[in-house]
Formats: C-alpha cells, structure tokens, sequence
C-alpha cells in the first residue's frame, strides 16, 4: 500500500493498481469500487496533484468508512455500561444487573475462545463475570467454556449436553443476580438444523433474558473469522436473517494479511467492528480503533 504512493503523479495507472491491491486484500469489489469513488471525487474537488495528499485521502475514506454507529432498530440496547462498583460488595440499592452480551456466529470462526478472551478483557476493567454455556448443541463447546473458565477464573453456568438453551441462560442470569455480577456474557449454538431453528432458539434466549432485565441483552456480538474473507461476509449475511447484531467482533486477525475484510464488514454490514483477535492467547484482544487500524495498514 504504501509503495503504490511512492510514484510521482496521480494517474489511471495508481486508481487500477489500487482497485486490484484492495480486492486481492479481502476488500470486496463493491466496497473497493465505492472507496476509489470517493477518494477520486476528493481528490478532484480538492485538486490534488500529490500521491502522498491521495494516500491521505484514502485513510481517511477507509476510517470513514470503519467507524460505524451501531444499529438503532435492533433488540434493545440500552445506553449502558458495565458498573465497576456493582460488583459482589456492592450495596443492593446500588446493582442494577448485570451488563448482557449475547455472542453470536456459525460453527468454526472461533466464538468459544472469542468469548473466553472477551471475558478476560472485562476482568481487566474489574468486572465480576459470569459465562452462561447455551450451546448446549455441542457438548464440545460446553467442555470448552468450561475449561477457558477455569483457566481465567470465572463462573461458568451450564447444563449437559442437549439441555434446553434457556434453561442455562436463566440459571446464568439468577446466579449473576444472586451474586451481583458486573457482566454476563451468553454463547448461542451456532448451526441448528433450519435456520428457523436458529431463530426460534435465539429469540426464546432472548425472552429469558428479558424476564430478567427488559432492556437485554445490551450487547449482541457477532464472531466472525477474518481468514475466511468474503465467504464469511455471505455467512454473516445470512446469519443476520435470523438475529440483529450490535456489532462485531473480528477473530483471527493475527491469521491473515487480508485486513481489508474488516472494510467489506463495516461498508457490506453497515455494523461497528468493535473488537479483533489479534493473536492465540487470552490477552491478544483489542478494541478495534478505526484510525489506528488503517495506519497500520500502510505501515
């Protein structure tokens, strides 16, 4: 990317060599199509005869494009956060439930050690956490919870395999109350027999959840792996028939030198990145910074 700007003038020869390097970065044709539009539309407008003023041009585009608002027509997001002091000392006037994020996503992108390493994160904010296991379709993914909860000292709440997913969310849910926790955060199944399946699951999680809280789940998190390129941008839309997303959580960057898929997500989803996987341990979670992201692309 950056070598493409080292060159004198700003020709047709820069707009096709960056249009080919875009889509051979996972950026899709239509979002590429639509980024070299509008850096040429600026480019013209501000009569810029210098590649380094184009290069600029473009990061600024590409964060324009990355910073997306989240959905206002979703399930019900209340504008909260988790609550440090409404830990498990906290005085009862004072809790006011739990934070819940409700993370989605099919089988394989990484969403069970996603949800581990999102649990770790909100440790380091000083939150009390709680993980609630309901993909209870895979007693792999039980197993796995557990383990990831064990390792980083957090409460996991499950049921045997094939146990009605509600079911563990609303045990989740008590034991979060019962012990005023700061955040819950809830795994779903991931691939159901129909996608009616699915949904009909996801909307009765979300049921038990709201007996609770009504303004839950504050948060629906859905797991993509970035290595799978523009075939996990056809699985996320069909995905998202069947659930409204808050926002995105980017797993296994580290895999993968086609960063432009998180362009592709931002610009084809119209939905907030909000975290990526930026390696194989706990810790190799960031807050997606949009800015900070496409430096790093040039870089």
């Amino acid at each position: 990317m950056s070598s493409l700007f080292e060159r004198s003038e700003i020709d047709d020869d820069l707009w096709d060599s960056l249009e080919e390097l875009l889509i051979s970065a996972d950026v899709g044709v239509e979002t590429t199509l639509r980024l070299i539009e509008r850096v040429k539309e600026r480019v013209l407008r501000e009569g810029a005869l210098r590649t380094s003023r184009a290069r600029e041009i473009l990061k600024d585009e590409m964060v324009a494009i990355l910073t997306q608002e989240p959905p206002t027509d979703g399930w019900d997001t209340a504008d909260t956060a988790p609550q440090a002091e409404a830990g498990p000392a906290a005085a009862e006037d004072e809790y006011l439930g739990p934070y819940v994020v409700l993370v989605v996503g099919v089988n394989g992108v990484g969403k069970t050690t996603s949800i581990a390493k999102l649990a770790r994160w909100y440790l380091r904010q000083g939150d009390y956490v709680v993980l609630a296991a309901g993909d209870t379709f895979r007693a792999a993914a039980t197993d796995q919870l557990q383990v990831w909860g064990e390792r980083i000292g957090v409460d996991v709440i499950s049921h045997q395999s094939g146990a009605d997913p509600g079911a563990v969310v609303f045990d989740a849910m008590q034991f979060a109350h019962s012990r005023r926790a700061d955040v819950v955060i809830v795994d779903t199944a991931g691939r159901l027999h129909t996608k009616y399946n699915l949904m009909e699951e996801l909307k009765k999680v979300r049921r038990v959840i709201q007996r609770l809280d009504p303004t839950a789940p504050h948060e629906v998190l859905l797991v993509l792996d970035a290595t799978t390129g523009q075939n996990g941008l056809s699985q996320a839309r069909s995905f998202m028939e069947t659930v409204e997303v808050t926002g995105v959580l980017l797993a296994k960057m580290d895999g993968t030198a086609k960063g432009g898929i998180a362009l592709a997500i931002a610009d084809q989803l119209q939905l907030p990145i909000e975290f990526i996987g930026t390696g194989e341990k706990l810790d190799d979670l960031a807050e997606f910074d949009a800015r900070q992201f496409v430096e790093a692309l040039f870089r």
